[in-house]
Order: C-alpha cells, then structure tokens, then sequence
C-alpha cells in the first residue's frame, strides 16, 4: 500500500542515483508522465509502480513507504568548492538524509548519547571563535594543547555519528566532484550526523570533520554572512590551538620543517601556511614567499607526508548492538535501505585514499 509521500521517495531514489526521469524510465519500463504526475503528487502511486521503480535501483520497497523528517535545506551545511556539480550536491543531500534518518535509528534504538557541545549566539570576534574551540575540545574530552591524535573517534565517542557520503555508481572519486563534506544537528542533546566525502588525504578529511564541527557549533542558531570561513577559523584552532600554533609556526620555518609539524599535528602544509597567517606567526612577505615554495613543488595538489586516513565506526558498532551478527542484506527492510548502501553507510572499511603507501605516517604524540 502505498502513501501520499511515496512520489516523494519515488524522487528521492532518482537523486541519489543521479537518475533522470527519462532514465529512470528506461531502466523500470514505466511511462515518464506518470512518474512526473506521483512525484508531483497529481496522481497516487500504483504498487506495480513501485515494485518496478524499486527493482530498477535496487532499494526495499520499505524505502517507499518511509515519511521522511526532511533535514531543513537552509540548515545543511555543505564544505564544498565553488565549482563543484549542482547534481552532486542534489545527490549528496539525498544521500545524507538517508544516512542521518538510518543514523537517528540506530542512535535510538540503543539509547546512545547525544552530543553536548559549546552552542554559539550572537555576533562573533574571532577571540569568541577561539574561545568555542577551546570549549569544543573540553566537551571531546581532549587536552587543550596537544595534537589530536584520532578525531573522528573523538567525535564519535561524543555523540556525533560520522559516515562517508559514497554515491552509488559514481566513477569518479570526491577529489574530482569538488565535495567534501555536509552536516547537520537539531540542537543540544538531540541528533546530529556529519558526512564526508571519502578518497582525499588524512589531513583533509580531519580538517573537512573539523570544518563541520565548527558548523554544529557556530551555525545552529546563527546564519553569518561567511559561516565558511568561520567554520575554516575554527577548524583551524580546533586542530591546532592558538598559542602551540604561534609557538610552532615560528616566521623562520622552512618548508621541509612544515613536514615535520605535519606528521605531528596531522594538519596539511598548506594548512599550517594559512595557520600561520592566522596567529600572526608569519607577516605577508613570509606567507607570499612560502606559498610561491609550495606552488613551485607542486604541492598544492600533492603533498609530501601523507596523514594516516582515519575511518568511522560508531555506526557499525550501534549496528552491531542492535542486531547482533546479522548481515545487512538482513537489514534491508529494516532498515529500508539497500544492502549496498547501508555497507557504505554502516561498514565503510578503509576509505579510498590518493597516497604512497611507503609516505604515510600515524600522528605522534609530543609529550
């Protein structure tokens, strides 16, 4: 049996494949105008439909029949380049819903905590900004001065689920699409979720999850007229508190020091150039100087050092708990979401990463 919003998932389904109507068409046998007409919500959708629709892109036919609490659009915060792929983000967002409506259950289901974290109000300097970083660090339960040696499980182990955003039948790796990472939180003490997009190296990822940390924080309750930037701000003193970054950042740095702050803080060179900036350890001349370096060695698009990707497991494990061994072909009703979908979601493994196998390095811990 169907329901009123069934042309709503009908649509739903179409943007996480990234299918037209046309396509979508071709693949399930059925007529193009009746889709427009459910989607639209003009004409009710038969069973028969939906059987074909849903054995096209191989999703339960559960996932039809779910009434979505959509996360708001003006809520959904997307770390991602100017440039990058309208159809991407529709995708991505698709996507993300479902991992935060699968997230939420298992959260649920097990009574796991939720997130307690420094909520920001009002105009913002950036001494504020530093100063909610700082409280961040204290509700991850971190040291207020030393490097972070595994943030996603940090984040994790304080309520917030992480998972990678794989778009089905996507050739082409999140490097290429422009997308980094999304997130969304409905206020203290209730569900959060963040997403990223796997394939980039170590150090992006964290600074893409601490990027989005720093949305939940700052953007909850606020709509600035930059929030990427301050979410950049904070991601940065985040990851590297103010005061080791002008003790470390010394204006007299060379490049292949760079590396070797790298390895320990887990942040890109570039990364630590603008951090730099930032503090005040370096003037303009010193930042122009070590960029035109960096350009120079080509490391704007690679750099030496690859940080050790970090991968989510707080979802598996919830999984796990409330399901016990069973496989997530099992699941799929459940759960009303395909088996390879729910493997992305729920059991990512090891991201896909661009990198020397023989240049990766663990963080370490200064003591």
């Amino acid at each position: 049996m169907t329901t009123p919003f069934t042309g709503e998932r009908i649509r739903t389904a179409r943007e996480i494949f990234g299918l037209t109507q046309a396509a979508l068409r071709d693949q399930a046998g059925v007529s193009q105008s009746l889709l427009s007409q459910v989607e639209r919500g003009q004409k009710p959708a038969s069973r028969d439909l939906v059987d074909a629709v849903a054995k096209a892109v191989d999703l339960p036919l559960e996932f039809f029949d779910v009434i979505l609490d959509e996360v708001p659009l003006d809520s959904l915060r997307f770390r991602k380049q100017q440039t990058a792929s309208a159809v991407t983000t529709r995708r991505a967002h698709a996507l993300f819903q479902e991992g935060f409506r699968v997230s939420r259950l298992l959260v649920e289901g097990t009574g796991y905590p939720r997130p307690s974290l420094p909520v920001a109000t009002g105009e913002l300097q950036k001494e504020d900004i530093v100063e909610l970083a700082a409280e961040t660090r204290r509700a991850l339960q971190l040291d207020g001065s030393k490097p972070i040696p595994h943030l996603m499980r940090s984040v994790e182990r304080a309520g917030i689920p992480v998972a990678p955003i794989v778009l089905p039948d996507d050739d082409e790796t999140s490097t290429k699409n422009q997308h980094f990472g999304l997130s969304y939180w409905s206020g203290p003490d209730e569900d959060a979720f963040i997403g990223y997009f796997p394939g980039h190296q170590g150090d992006r990822d964290r600074f893409t999850l601490a990027h989005e940390v720093g949305h939940l924080v700052l953007h909850l309750r606020r709509r600035p007229a930059d929030p990427e930037r301050e979410a950049n701000l904070f991601a940065g003193e985040l990851l590297m508190p103010f005061e080791r970054a002008q003790e470390t950042l010394s204006g007299h740095l060379t490049l292949n020091e760079y590396r070797q702050v790298k390895a320990l803080w887990g942040v890109s060179i570039q990364g630590l150039v603008m951090r730099a900036k930032q503090v005040g350890a370096i003037d303009d001349e010193r930042s122009t100087s070590l960029w035109k370096q960096i350009s120079a060695r080509g490391w704007r698009r690679i750099e030496p050092v690859t940080v050790q990707p970090e991968s989510p497991v707080l979802l598996g494990r919830l999984r796990r708990h409330l399901y016990g061994d069973r496989p997530l072909r099992d699941l799929r009703k459940e759960l009303a979401l395909s088996t390879t979908l729910l493997k992305s979601l729920l059991d990512p493994g090891s991201p896909r990463v661009h990198q020397d196998p023989d240049n990766v390095v663990p963080l370490r811990m200064r003591q």
